[in-house]
């Protein structure tokens, strides 16, 4: 046997066939289903993208929305569920929450299929439906207020902000968080989403899947981007103290929080929708900080990382945190929403593996001593 090829990170390694989502990443596209992301984000709702990455194709009205009814029937949290959420240790982090309830709601769905290569996920639309009031329902609990019933009349996006705030957002508003739900609900063979086929690969159930694709997203590597870069900005205080930040940053050879990407050799398609949302909201609000900081440090950074032949240039988390802020969603809560949108992916991605699934098992190179004899402790030194 021939020695075996490595690449750390499996990066340029092919894990398996899809066709949820193509991602052209010299030329800056992402498609769901063969939908462009700019067409998805601007026409369609949550909703019917997670029908399209669940089933393959977008849906008739009537089919629609009978689909739309099941889902939003879905979000309602079981009593015992908000008690859970409630008792949750006072320390702990809303992702952390996030990943124990997971495993917590599959106790509160009727005729659950376990250990099956079958799953009744599509009927019960459980997790996609209800991780929203989860993270809402937490924010809520958080600041001393009750849990508050989900409305059927709202869109995703809307409902959620509804929930937050206790009081309907306006049309605006409920429109661009739904439509960045569409933009973060699916992405590929990213961390967390293999993370979720791995553990669908075994035939271990959609919640403990989508428990350990959590878990993957709560890594800071991952799912935490867009909460450094509002740290960032932070940090900074001023658009005047940005010209002098970046000169420093390249100096010291510093990262730039929400600039670059491991597949996007150009800016990232979801980062230009985001970014025409926050101009949309600034204005809507008249708070201009974040957006004017964002672009003069785009606008000074990106030559100076061309000139050293880099190509690095704003991610989808570059403006999503100061689009979260403006919509008055806090910082904790960036990541959970990360989790609220990508469930949908995850989920179509576990339905997938489990045709004609193959257990995944590869292979490692050993680096580990030679056979050796074993010592008895007496003769150790």
């Amino acid at each position: 046997m021939g020695e075996m090829a490595y690449a750390k990170g499996l990066e340029g390694v092919v894990a398996g066939e899809s066709s949820i989502c193509r991602i052209d990443g010299e030329g800056g596209r992402l498609f769901y289903r063969g939908y462009s992301i700019e067409e998805l984000s601007s026409e369609s709702s949550f909703e019917e993208v997670v029908y399209l990455l669940l089933y393959g194709k977008l849906p008739t009205r009537y089919v629609f929305d009978e689909f739309s009814q099941r889902m939003r029937s879905a979000r309602a949290l079981h009593p015992k569920v908000v008690q859970m959420i409630r008792n949750f240790p006072e320390g702990g982090k809303p992702m952390e929450l996030l990943q124990s309830v997971m495993a917590y709601l599959s106790g509160y769905v009727e005729h659950r299929i376990e250990h099956s290569s079958e799953c009744n996920c599509r009927q019960t639309l459980h997790q996609v439906s209800q991780l929203a009031t989860v993270a809402a329902t937490y924010y809520r609990l958080k600041n001393g207020q009750d849990y508050l019933e989900p409305r059927m009349d709202l869109s995703h996006g809307a409902n959620f902000l509804y929930m937050l705030r206790g009081r309907e957002p306006d049309p605006d508003e409920g429109r661009i968080m739904d439509a960045c739900l569409v933009l973060h609900a699916e992405h590929g063979f990213n961390a967390s989403t293999f993370t979720a086929r791995v553990v669908a690969s075994t035939l271990s159930t959609c919640y403990c899947s989508i428990a350990a694709a959590i878990g993957a997203l709560y890594g800071s590597l991952h799912g935490g981007a867009n909460e450094k870069v509002f740290d960032m900005l932070e940090r900074i205080g001023s658009v005047d103290k940005v010209e002098a930040w970046v000169g420093k940053a390249f100096e010291e050879a510093q990262k730039i929080m929400g600039m670059g990407h491991r597949i996007y050799r150009t800016k990232d398609p979801r980062s230009k929708v985001m970014e025409d949302f926050l101009k949309a909201l600034s204005a809507k609000t008249g708070r201009h900080e974040h957006l004017d900081m964002l672009k003069k440090i785009e606008q000074l950074a990106t030559p100076k990382f061309e000139s050293k032949d880099k190509k690095i240039y704003p991610n989808v988390d570059y403006y999503s945190g100061s689009v979260y802020h403006l919509l008055d969603i806090p910082k904790y809560l960036f990541a959970p929403i990360f989790a609220v949108a990508r469930i949908a992916g995850w989920l179509a991605h576990i339905l997938e593996q489990r045709e004609g699934n193959r257990i995944f098992r590869p292979d490692s190179v050993y680096t580990g001593p030679g056979e050796r004899p074993y010592e008895r402790m007496e003769a150790r030194t």
